[in-house]
């Protein structure tokens, strides 16, 4: 398994498997992914957004074959090695996130705010704002 920094001819593996565990979000091309590679296949993706006054990572998923084998953390371990200062996000599984050193925080940086229509869905009582400073 080979996790790396997302390269050009990745964004139709990335946007496809993006598609399929509903992490898809316009403009998606334009931010930095990562991705776990298996046999020239992309299994895991992550990507950090670049707003003015946070970091923000977005869209971890492993596809159901590959779960369950800490391929999301080594996922999130290789944009935080790669991303300076604090790096926040919003998530219904705080307790992975906390895991691997994120903390809940009572609101979002201004930069995060999200549109209504991509929080669809999600139950926002059980959305977490949290942050992991950095080191």
């Amino acid at each position: 398994m080979i996790i790396r920094k997302a390269r050009a001819d990745d964004r139709g593996q990335v946007r496809s498997l993006a598609e399929r565990l509903d992490l898809d979000y316009p403009g998606m091309e334009k931010d930095r992914f990562w991705v776990a590679e298996e046999g020239g296949r992309t299994v895991g993706i992550v990507a950090r957004l670049a707003h003015p006054d946070c970091r923000e990572l977005v869209a971890l998923g492993v596809d159901p074959e590959f779960r369950h084998g800490g391929l999301g953390r080594r996922l999130v371990e290789a944009l935080l090695a790669d991303t300076p200062g604090d790096i926040y996000l919003a998530t219904v599984i705080p307790g992975f996130f906390a895991l691997c050193g994120f903390a809940a925080v009572p609101a979002a940086p201004t930069g995060m705010a999200k549109d209504p229509a991509w929080c669809e869905g999600c139950p926002k009582e059980k959305c977490t704002i949290m942050v992991r400073m950095s080191r």
